[in-house]
């Protein structure tokens, strides 16, 4: 059993074709899917297709992205979300993305600590996005967590070995994606090599980054294959064992899913 802990079923193309996609998935041993929120507008669609699939779960979050757009959207409002499926197990993705910078530092460090705020009330996974912001992101989780603890899953890792060590001292589960198996990864997957294998996560982020041999295409559930493939040759143990012990983290995480 494996499962895909961050994919996008609202977007295109998979939106298109949600049970051929669906349906792939479950026949390549992908058991659970957890579909992420980037805005509200979209929210609805989770709803749905939580509804209508047995075998996706939701979150809820704003995109740091988004920030700009969403500024009305505080812990209260992104609790009252929650409230509307128990199938909605976390809260994101939410964080800080200074790189490409698309909303105001300040919107998004607000929208940030809002999610936090949620996620602390709630006791639920906060789904963390960070590019270009390592010092800055851990910063904002190391002072909230002094005040009340609360769960972290940093998706989609790309940053760096010392950042990704800060972050495990904090608690955080850290996911890898198809990024891991590109060519120009290698600092990436050494530093996949040494995180403990209970902290380690996977994901597609679907339909972006498809992993090799299939980048270029459209990404889709299906596909985490190769990463956890990828994933196992490189921490030297079984495919099946680490299909498990991803599987066991993610239960761990977010609780059992029914």
């Amino acid at each position: 059993m494996i499962i895909d802990s961050h994919c996008h079923l609202t977007y295109e193309p998979m939106s298109l074709a949600l049970k051929e996609t669906i349906d792939r998935a479950n026949k390549d041993g992908v058991k659970y899917i957890l579909t992420i929120s980037t805005e509200d507008n979209s929210f609805d669609k989770i709803l749905k297709i939580i509804s209508d699939h047995k075998c996706v779960y939701g979150t809820y979050g704003i995109h740091p992205h988004e920030a700009k757009n969403h500024k009305n959207i505080d812990s209260s409002r992104i609790i009252q979300k929650l409230s509307l499926n128990k199938k909605i197990i976390g809260i994101g993705e939410t964080g800080l993305d200074f790189y490409y910078n698309h909303s105001e530092k300040k919107d998004q460090i607000k929208s940030f600590e809002e999610h936090i705020i949620a996620a602390q009330e709630k006791k639920i996974p906060l789904i963390v996005h960070t590019r270009s912001a390592e010092n800055e992101t851990l910063d904002i989780i190391k002072s909230f967590k002094k005040e009340k603890d609360f769960k972290i899953l940093i998706h989609c890792f790309t940053g760096s070995k010392k950042f990704a060590f800060n972050l495990l001292d904090l608690g955080a589960y850290i996911s890898a994606s198809g990024v891991i198996t590109f060519k120009k990864s290698e600092e990436l997957a050494n530093t996949f090599k040494e995180i403990p294998n209970d902290k380690i996560l996977v994901e597609t982020d679907a339909p972006y980054l498809a992993p090799v041999p299939l980048r270029g295409r459209p990404n889709e559930p299906s596909y985490i294959l190769h990463t956890v493939k990828y994933l196992s040759e490189l921490k030297k143990i079984s495919f099946n064992d680490l299909s498990k012990i991803t599987t066991n983290n993610f239960f761990k995480l977010f609780g059992i899913l029914n």
